[in-house]
């Protein structure tokens, strides 16, 4: 089970597991559905894939949420995967691991990393939390995978998580906070509509009222004669013409980065 929209790699990586992708609309600024959510369970549901903070949507999940993926878990006997590598970066409410709730740690697998933390992501060093029999299938196939990550870099890794306190982690949330701000206000004044993200540095921005173009032509565009890079929308979705009038951008950039983007924005304003 998968909720939409999602990280592109989502489904293609149930996929190559041999297993068939459910998804469930997740869309920005609405609670779970746990009704709908429900009904995509069944007897051959193995696992959900919970991504909080959400990319591409910034959405945080509260408790009462995923409380109830807990319940559809234990219910059916699945395991909650989750992505948690934006863990250490949100804006609204708290990052609540589904591990810690009742009864879910040892069918969680909880997937996280430095690479969003540290801000290294070519470092590609990660980490997984589960129970024993869980980690001992996970490392033979990790084996065969990438065998390892760099040892030099998994130590620089250890001294980071060993020597930062916790003002390292409310410096991290607070520093992208004003670049959200900074960015997600240049969107709106531009004639995006948006959920300001909750988490996470990415904001997925419907831009149905400036244009007609799909999201592919209006990615191009923006990028040829405007400067600003996006993303697709249509890349978040398991059938393209439900993200096509979204594009994602991300603010994991300088201020002065943002700010020239925020400038060129301004030549999008209708009018």
């Amino acid at each position: 089970v998968i909720l939409e929209p999602f990280y592109e790699n989502y489904g293609p990586d149930a996929v190559l597991c041999d297993a068939r992708p459910v998804y469930v609309p997740f869309r920005p600024g609405e609670q779970l559905d746990l009704e709908r959510l429900a009904a995509a369970f069944g007897p051959k549901t193995k696992a959900i894939i919970v991504n909080t903070p959400n990319n591409p949507t910034g959405r945080v999940l509260s408790r009462d949420e995923l409380a109830g993926i807990a319940e559809l878990c234990i219910r059916h006997n699945a395991f909650a995967i989750t992505d948690e590598i934006y863990e250490h970066i949100y804006y609204e409410g708290e990052h609540i691991p589904i591990a810690t709730l009742p009864d879910m740690q040892d069918r969680t697998v909880t997937i996280s990393g430095a690479s969003k933390t540290f801000s290294v992501t070519g470092w590609r060093v990660g980490t997984i939390v589960a129970a024993p029999d869980l980690t001992d299938a996970i490392r033979k196939v990790h084996d065969f995978l990438t065998v390892g990550a760099p040892a030099p870099l998994q130590e620089a890794v250890a001294v980071g998580l060993e020597c930062l306190d916790r003002s390292y982690y409310l410096s991290l949330a607070s520093e992208y906070r004003a670049r959200r701000d900074l960015l997600c206000g240049a969107l709106v004044d531009a004639g995006f509509r948006l959920e300001f993200p909750e988490g996470a540095y990415y904001v997925l921005a419907d831009f149905s009222e400036l244009s007609d173009r799909s999201d592919v032509e209006f990615s191009h565009w923006l990028t040829r004669d405007v400067g600003v890079a996006p993303v697709p929308g249509s890349s978040f979705y398991s059938r393209p013409e439900d993200g096509r009038a979204f594009v994602r951008f991300a603010f994991c950039k300088t201020a002065d980065l943002l700010q020239e983007a925020a400038s060129r924005l301004g030549a999008v304003r209708p009018g």
